[in-house]
């Protein structure tokens, strides 16, 4: 069985131990030298950067987030075999976790790491997609040749030069596609590196729970629990037409990542599905002027997002979570697609006043979806509105305005709550 030493990258027939530097941190695989599509995933990425910008932390539990009423971003490692976990309430992180150092996000410092990681990939391949900073699929697929050694050195190099130039780890998942690849690179982490062959997919995935197909949401596992799928076995009882009929066009897809098929290139560009931006409050809140201030200001941001990528969305959506910790969303089609922060601010508001007054709320949140480029936006108007042109002609003077003496030079008072 071909095998590989992920310390010195040695390459040899299977054996408990590196015949060249006599460790034992090795993947083998009977496909080891013909995979190609791979899924790399940092471990505990923000966190792995702040302990290696102050090795004091070290051996200590950190959590990066906000504060006692935010939530978890990502913690590491110490702090994740105590039970903290992201999107985790801080107070429930520090409930479990009392000594945990905790840090407020540093995203430009992240993001420059990112970019550097990113760096190392394009040497590897430009058949790069990222799903965030900190992670990416991989297409090697032809690049032996170039490289003189297969994907999965190239790999096994690339993480090694991770730890040894950044100080940071990450876990690749190697496989025949991007479904398996995800799934893989969860198996061993952290600082793992495991493969899915074509030749054991099936027996593979069919004791495996669905839960681990990557965006199905609580939402979705509930419906297919309600349906008695709970493992890969069960949805391969069902036929593609029972599946569609049951769950829509999802069914489709159910029925082939049942069978470890996904047909999905890795695309360097793949389209942005939505923009949105969200808060979460240090102590809950039910004051209609803050609530109105931040659904202004987070419809201001996700505007300057879009026209930044000359997107404009024709869905908007809003989302809040009550002191209860219910979670709420609505989504409002417009008649045709803006960018515009105060189309985008009219519609979240509408839709926040349907929910009631005299409710407190923990989380404020708005964005766009279903998104098309920024040509298609804002050219029907509002015959309900008149003064619909006129405040969009003003924001397109004040865009140009920031643009010219920054984002400071000119404020609606609305912002200012």
């Amino acid at each position: 069985m071909p095998a590989l030493c992920r310390d010195c990258l040695t390459e040899f027939e299977s054996g408990p131990r590196c015949p060249a530097c006599g460790r034992p941190r090795i993947v083998r695989h009977d496909e080891l030298r013909n995979l190609s599509i791979a899924h790399m995933d940092c471990d505990a990425f923000y966190a792995s950067v702040e302990k290696r910008e102050n090795p004091d932390l070290a051996d200590k539990p950190v959590i990066i987030g906000g504060g006692k009423r935010g939530v978890v971003s990502t913690a590491c490692y110490v702090a994740r075999i105590r039970g903290v976990r992201s999107a985790m309430p801080m107070f429930k992180a520090l409930d479990l976790c009392p000594d945990a150092v905790v840090l407020k996000p540093r995203m430009a410092l992240y993001a420059e790491v990112s970019r550097q990681i990113r760096g190392f990939m394009e040497e590897l391949t430009p058949a790069i997609e990222p799903l965030s900073l900190d992670e990416a699929f991989l297409d090697l697929t032809g690049t032996e040749r170039l490289h003189g050694a297969p994907p999965a050195v190239m790999l096994a190099r690339l993480v090694k030069r991770m730890k040894d130039e950044l100080g940071v780890t990450g876990s690749v998942g190697l496989s025949h596609n991007k479904f398996l690849a995800k799934i893989a690179s969860d198996l061993d982490k952290p600082h793992g590196f495991s493969v899915i062959g074509k030749a054991e997919t099936q027996a593979f995935l069919r004791p495996r729970p669905v839960r681990m197909i990557w965006g199905v949401g609580q939402a979705g596992q509930d419906a297919l629990e309600r349906s008695g799928i709970r493992t890969f076995e069960d949805l391969l009882r069902w036929d593609r037409e029972g599946l569609m009929v049951r769950f829509g066009s999802m069914g489709e897809r159910l029925w082939h990542l049942a069978r470890g098929e996904d047909h999905r290139r890795v695309t360097r560009n793949a389209p942005v599905k939505s923009i949105s931006n969200e808060t979460t409050f240090h102590e809950n809140t039910m004051d209609p002027d803050i609530l109105d201030g931040h659904l202004w200001r987070m419809s201001e941001k996700v505007a300057d997002r879009a026209k930044a990528k000359g997107l404009a969305g024709r869905v908007v959506v809003l989302k809040v979570k009550r002191a209860d910790f219910k979670l709420i969303t609505r989504r409002h089609a417009l008649g045709d697609a803006t960018q515009m922060a105060d189309r985008i601010y009219r519609t979240a508001r509408a839709m926040f006043d349907q929910l009631g007054a005299g409710v407190s709320y923990r989380l404020l949140g708005t964005g766009i979806s279903e998104l098309v480029p920024a040509e298609q936006a804002d050219r029907l108007g509002d015959l309900l509105d008149p003064q619909a042109e006129k405040r969009a002609s003003a924001e397109r003077a004040t865009d140009a305005i920031r643009a010219r003496f920054g984002n400071e030079a000119i404020v609606k008072g609305r912002s200012l709550r």
